[in-house]
């Protein structure tokens, strides 16, 4: 019997955009513990980019190609987040069935830049999965997918009070536009650190108040804090990250979002969906590439501007 096949984009070996290749490749099939997913929205993110040109930071990057791999990557098709259909379930699922509309990200599993996907349904360091918010895409979920289980595992293991002072370090990225968002609902009084062109972007989420460290003058607004995100992570420092680092209360926290390896919840994918539901976070996309455009995504992300996330649409014939 002749197998199904899919489109798909492929990543033979580490390198330049370019790399990337949509090739047609065999249709998984669910294994009785999976769930078959026609994934219609997958991302380009920062960790997309690392993982394809192989520029993880020097600490983590002898143990990353272990998992991923080391001369090339180990799963050819790459990809972390993803927003879909299941289409098929395996006979001991008992979370999802067939028409449900999901959301997630597939871990060391990779796979999300394709036109279907398999998956666990538990939480592991493949993935985990939940029903997507209904009242937002499946482009708009892969956002909520990434940057807010980077953010909301940042902002819990903060333990934010009403009215203490938070200033969040690249306040205009995937991860730091959802952490202003989820800082106000908590009832913070949140500074946004970003660049000129992205200020009123940051006042458009809640914060009281804005620094843009492109100008030279900003360091006469950096105040005392309890709480100093840092939502562009350690690679990426200067001398105002650096002042707003030890900016700190006497009690105060730093945090960064690479601080600790990203958590696989569900739970977390579940609150997401509930504050989106809420009106408590929107989500925030600069861009939705084609799937055929995947190289210029790709160029486009790793130039290190993008305002939110950047969404790719994948269309089925």
């Amino acid at each position: 019997m002749k197998k199904s096949t899919m489109k798909a984009v492929v990543c033979p070996r580490y390198g330049a955009p370019e790399v990337l290749l949509i090739k047609e490749v065999d249709k998984p099939i669910p294994r009785s513990d999976e769930v078959c997913i026609k994934v219609h929205a997958t991302a380009v993110t920062a960790s997309d980019i690392y993982i394809r040109g192989s520029q993880l930071p020097i600490r983590t990057l002898i143990p990353m190609r272990i998992f991923i791999g080391v001369t090339k990557p180990r799963k050819s098709i790459i990809g972390l987040v993803l927003s879909g259909e299941i289409v098929a379930i395996g006979k001991e699922i008992n979370r999802f069935q067939p028409g449900d509309q999901v959301y997630g990200i597939t871990g060391f599993g990779l796979g999300a830049y394709a036109e279907f996907k398999c998956m666990k349904e538990t939480d592991s360091t493949f993935g985990c999965l939940s029903l997507k918010p209904a009242n937002i895409t499946h482009e708009e979920s892969t956002y909520i997918a990434y940057g807010g289980l980077l953010a909301l595992q940042s902002i819990e293991k903060s333990n934010i009070e009403k009215g203490q002072k938070v200033l969040i370090y690249g306040a205009s990225g995937t991860s730091g536009t959802i952490a202003v968002q989820l800082a106000k609902h908590l009832g913070a009084e949140v500074t946004g650190v970003c660049s000129t062109t992205n200020l009123e972007l940051v006042k458009s989420l809640g914060a009281d108040k804005v620094i843009d460290y492109t100008d030279k003058n900003s360091a006469n607004l950096v105040e005392r804090y309890d709480l100093v995100l840092d939502a562009v992570g350690k690679a990426k420092s200067s001398t105002l990250k650096n002042m707003c680092k030890n900016a700190l209360s006497p009690l105060g926290k730093y945090i960064s979002i690479d601080d600790d390896r990203l958590e696989n919840s569900s739970k977390r994918l579940v609150k997401l969906k509930e504050l989106t539901e809420s009106g408590y976070i929107k989500p925030i996309l600069d861009k939705i590439y084609p799937l055929e455009n995947i190289i210029e995504a790709h160029e486009y992300v790793g130039k290190g501007h993008k305002k939110g996330g950047v969404a790719i649409t994948i269309l089925h014939t």
